[in-house]
């Protein structure tokens, strides 16, 4: 099954190598990013019915209405958030100048949907030539297994194309709201606490710098990464299996994307580039599922919760 169904990006391709490059008026027309992103589609409740006939009562199946594709069963308290509502949210920052649509895609055939905005402005230098952008962004599910979340979120600009664990990220400033008659209002009222929040941003960026500086050697390394994948206290029982997914996670810290294996900043975006771009390597895009939505999210929360703690 294919994770990522459609997608739109700006700039270099993304590390699974699948979307639409977009430039130009798609970056600042959300109909167009729509277009591109391949979500320009609508979604209805509809009616359940047993293998006999009998009506399933309060409880509704949500279905795409361009192919009728099923996907999934809610209860009766809960109110679509079309598409073009989540794009809609984001026009006054843009039409204000404030951001420009980055990225846009549906995951699992249309179960997850998501749209990224990156905010214009000065980006935060954590150590010189590493820097951190704030993006705003909007996820929200059509199978009633996720709530809508909506925020700012700091990533990495030198690893920006992977879309670096926006969610589970500490520093991100993600409020989830459920889907119910209320959806719309709720996300007016989140916009209105953007400014706020967009306060953090700086507070975020030091905790960074804070990692950066604090020196590792190669037995915090290994202590670290037990600690993240809650690995046994004694090496003699790890599995062969956690061997071999510790190696690559103390390559990717010693030399992955912008680390020198020298800080716990390194460790962290170490562990977070494993499960990006290293594990489960036969199926990039479950990979990157799990990594937004899945365990990979949780984990990459655990790694910048352990470093802050060693860090202090």
């Amino acid at each position: 099954m294919h994770e990522v169904e459609t997608m739109a990006y700006a700039g270099e391709v993304p590390w699974h190598g699948l979307g639409t490059r977009v430039e130009g008026p798609a970056l600042t027309d959300a109909r167009e990013m729509l277009r591109q992103a391949g979500l320009d589609w609508e979604v209805e409740l509809a009616k359940l019915t047993t293998e006999d006939g009998t009506l399933v009562e309060d409880h509704f199946a949500t279905r795409r209405v361009s192919d009728r594709r099923i996907l999934g069963v809610v209860g009766d308290k809960y109110t679509v958030l079309q598409n073009t509502d989540a794009f809609a949210w984001f026009q006054p920052f843009v039409e204000a100048g404030d951001v420009e649509y980055h990225t846009a895609g549906s995951l699992r055939g249309g179960r997850r949907v998501w749209v990224l905005a990156r905010v214009k402005g000065p980006m935060l230098e954590i150590r010189p030539g590493d820097k951190v952008a704030q993006f705003l962004m909007l996820s929200h599910g059509h199978d009633g297994g996720m709530c809508v979340r909506a925020g700012f979120s700091p990533i990495r600009v030198v690893c920006a194309n992977t879309l670096k664990m926006a969610h589970a990220d500490a520093g991100s400033a993600l409020i989830r709201l459920k889907h119910t008659a209320s959806i719309k209002a709720n996300l007016d009222a989140v916009r209105e606490t953007m400014d706020l929040v967009r306060q953090s941003f700086r507070a975020t960026g030091e905790q960074y710098r804070r990692l950066a500086q604090k020196g590792i050697n190669r037995s915090d390394v290994l202590k670290y990464v037990q600690i993240v994948f809650e690995l046994p206290e004694v090496e003699s029982d790890w599995s062969a299996r956690s061997r071999n997914m510790i190696e690559k996670v103390k390559l990717c810290i010693a030399g992955g994307l912008g680390n020198t294996g020298e800080s716990l900043w390194d460790a962290y975006n170490g562990v977070t580039e494993y499960l990006q771009h290293h594990r489960s390597e036969d199926n990039p895009e479950r990979r990157m599922e799990s990594a937004w939505f899945g365990q990979g999210s949780q984990v990459s929360e655990r790694a910048l919760k352990v470093a802050l703690e060693m860090a202090a």
